[in-house]
């Protein structure tokens, strides 16, 4: 084999992977399976698809190996196959914000009230953690904090917040996050927190970010079928 044909296959391969990546229904589905394990039902549910649209854009993601799959019963159940899906996903989304200044503008127009919340960073909530008075709200559903959440944090789904609210301490410093810098749980739970008194801010990334550095997560449980109705 020739240097150039080497070239034009070897990039070709790597142009399975933009291929792939060339729509916002499968970057989205990326996006969700980056919280753990899920089924066509729900993905097609969470990403405003139909079944069978969710099912051809998860068969182009498989392709090109950026997801596996196993079936059980009636159900397929898709997750990412790599921790490095999670990274690159990390790389275009950092590549967007610094590049596309319509990312920035599509930010700001919808998520109006993010200005006036406080949000930490990574480095930050590694901080307040090692105190005694901050406490760590995961408010995304309480299936993906099962599958995997920050270590200590706990389970409190946004839309069950309100019910729970007078669970917690008053004089606690409350850090919420959910699953990623454009997910607006956080931002409604910290709303909703700060209205009712509490010292809230907002934890910048979300999960995956946290995982993928390697930081200290914990599991309940591990698999979607656990809960699949």
């Amino acid at each position: 084999m020739g240097d150039r044909a080497f070239k034009e296959q070897l990039y070709g391969q790597f142009a399975r992977l933009g291929k792939a990546l060339a729509s916002a229904s499968r970057l989205e589905l990326l996006d969700l399976l980056a919280q753990g394990e899920r089924s066509v039902d729900d993905l097609a549910h969470e990403a405003g698809l139909s079944i069978a649209n969710a099912s051809a854009h998860l068969h182009v993601l498989s392709g090109a190996q950026l997801t596996t799959s196993r079936k059980e019963g009636l159900r397929v159940y898709y997750r990412l196959a790599d921790p490095a899906v999670v990274r690159l996903w990390q790389a275009l989304r950092d590549a967007g914000e610094r590049q596309l200044a319509d990312i920035d503008r599509l930010v700001q127009t919808f998520l109006t009230e993010r200005p006036q919340l406080e949000a930490i960073t990574r480095e930050q909530l590694q901080t307040r953690m090692a105190g005694s008075r901050t406490v760590v709200l995961d408010v995304r559903p309480a299936l993906e904090y099962r599958q995997g959440h920050i270590a200590g944090a706990r389970s409190i789904p946004v839309d069950e917040l309100e019910q729970h609210i007078a669970e917690l301490d008053p004089a606690t410093d409350v850090v919420a996050y959910c699953r990623g810098p454009y997910c607006v749980y956080a931002d409604e739970a910290v709303t909703l927190l700060k209205a009712r008194g509490f010292r809230a801010v907002r934890y910048d990334e979300g999960y995956p970010d946290w995982a993928a550095a390697g930081l200290p997560v914990g599991t309940e449980q591990t698999m979607a079928t656990d809960t699949a109705a």
